[in-house]
């Protein structure tokens, strides 16, 4: 089908009624997107929207529990099929998939070199495939060499070169400079003119008004808004993404921590190449400061840093008067620091082990003398753990394995704090758990600033970040803003947006 123009109007991608579900998790449901041939179309949402989800769904990573996929106007392949899905979209991710310790020209012709590699012929196709997309780099350079910009240019090329005219960049900006995204942006706006259909994702919201011409947005994995661009301000687009404010909205202030009050946690000029640079933090004894930012932000880089998990190229954790050693978690034990990760399956709990051995790992040396744990005191002291923090368990004896999402969370909190530690460093503690244990997980978390421990609270949950007494946004590894107790919404997903208000 085509317009009075000539140009077709079959989509060159679309989404119709997709939906998709993880266990007891919906991570899409009805879903719909069609995008235009040639156009650039954004896909935004705060993080957990469902955007990943759609992605896999469209480059053949998951096939949909709903719906269907299609490429100008036909059905997508057998998910079992790569090579057909290879011709019909690639994907950009924001880490790059070139394999560093090849050359240009085999990356470029992973996978397709022949059983016989002639190796001056494969040069001198990979410098055609450079010179026909402007990429200026040497086909026989060691990949890993390259810089972030000439990288995601070599992985364009590679995917038009197997015959996809659908790309998908997923937060392509994330690690360039400014000058270097401009020239990015002006090679998408250059395929673009030869009918290459692009899906731009990113969270720094200005992009989306310099490259693309109609955006979709997602929330609580659900399709909300497809217009153009030019349509939508800045504001409607921020509100779109975050909607009605639901959850724990109403949340108790808390008396305001003084400046007199002692510093307990000092971060200065903490730097780890590559995730984030010069960072000047203090939090006070008591208080509870968030850190919120996209998933390129740093943000958990740096509160791992303060755990202990990294260690930074520059600068120093104090806490209190005393510096503490980095890159190690026994170090940060001792200093006083208590953490709650990332993931809480990976890094917090050990499954084959009980509930009463998980909670109390760090503490376990006191139960008695020569390495031998008193199993009455083990348990008294986890049943106190279990009432505190509304541990629901058949005891502490239960593996925690047996445990719910939100019970095991609680289980690693309880955990951080057993030592009493002087810091509580936590990254997304209410991630999928219920609204319960969220109440639970995060009254624990004030409970404890109440008692004068200093809380540094990684999150992009809003509900979580109400209950601090402010908010440090960081955008490209640095802190862009700082938002006071009282901030809305619109503030937050605002500066980690990267709107210019």
């Amino acid at each position: 089908m085509t317009d009075a123009t000539g140009a077709s109007t079959v989509p060159a991608v679309e989404a119709v009624h997709t939906s998709k579900r993880f266990g007891a998790t919906t991570a899409l449901h009805d879903v719909s997107m069609s995008i235009a041939s040639g156009s650039t179309h954004a896909l935004v949402g705060r993080n957990g929207a469902g955007k990943s989800t759609l992605v896999s769904l469209l480059t053949g990573l998951q096939s949909p529990d709903a719906g269907a996929i299609a490429f100008d106007g036909k059905p997508a392949p057998p998910v079992a099929d790569r090579s057909a899905w290879r011709r019909r979209v690639a994907c950009v991710f924001q880490r790059s998939t070139i394999i560093p310790d090849l050359s240009v020209a085999e990356n470029l012709f992973l996978n397709r070199q022949g059983d016989v590699v002639r190796w001056g012929a494969l040069r001198r196709k990979a410098a055609e495939l450079l010179q026909e997309y402007a990429v200026d780099v040497d086909p026989a350079a060691r990949a890993g060499d390259l810089g972030v910009e000439q990288r995601q240019l070599v992985e364009i090329a590679r995917a038009l070169s197997q015959g996809a005219r659908f790309i998908i960049l997923d937060e392509p900006t994330a690690r360039l400079d400014a000058t270097a995204i401009d020239r990015l942006f002006g090679r998408l706006r250059a395929l673009s003119a030869t009918g290459v259909t692009m899906l731009f994702i990113s969270h720094h919201l200005q992009e989306i008004y310099s490259v693309c011409d109609t955006v979709t947005v997602l929330r609580d994995a659900r399709h909300v808004l497809t217009a153009p661009v030019a349509d939508v301000d800045h504001d409607a687009l921020v509100a779109a993404m975050t909607g009605e404010a639901v959850g724990l909205t109403e949340v108790e202030p808390r008396p305001p921590v003084g400046d007199a009050t002692r510093v307990a946690l000092r971060l200065k000029d903490l730097t780890l190449h590559g995730s984030y640079s010069g960072i000047d933090v203090d939090v006070r004894a008591g208080e509870i400061v968030g850190v919120t930012g996209s998933g390129s932000s740093g943000k958990v880089a740096l509160a791992e840093t303060v755990g202990g998990l990294r260690r930074p190229t520059n600068g120093s954790v104090n806490v209190g008067e005393q510096p503490v050693a980095p890159g190690s978690v026994p170090a940060a034990l001792a200093a006083g620091i208590g953490l709650v990760p990332q993931d809480r399956h990976r890094e917090g709990l050990i499954p084959l082990l009980s509930i009463a051995e998980n909670a109390t790992l760090p503490i376990a040396g006191s139960f008695g003398r020569f390495g031998y744990v008193a199993p009455g005191r083990l348990r008294d002291t986890a049943r106190s753990f279990i009432d505190r923090y509304d541990i629901h368990a058949e005891g502490p004896s239960a593996p925690v394995s047996s445990l719910s999402g939100g019970n095991a969370q609680k289980v690693v909190l309880a955990r951080a704090l057993s030592t009493a530690p002087s810091v509580l460093v936590l990254i997304n503690p209410t991630a999928g758990v219920d609204v319960r244990s969220k109440e639970s997980l995060l009254g624990a978390v004030r409970a404890a600033a109440d008692t004068g421990t200093a809380v540094l609270m990684v999150s992009d949950e809003l509900d979580d970040l109400r209950h601090c007494d402010r908010v440090l946004v960081m955008f490209h590894g640095r802190v862009v803003a700082a938002l006071p107790a009282g901030w809305s919404d619109t503030d937050v997903v605002a500066a980690v947006e990267g709107v210019n208000r």
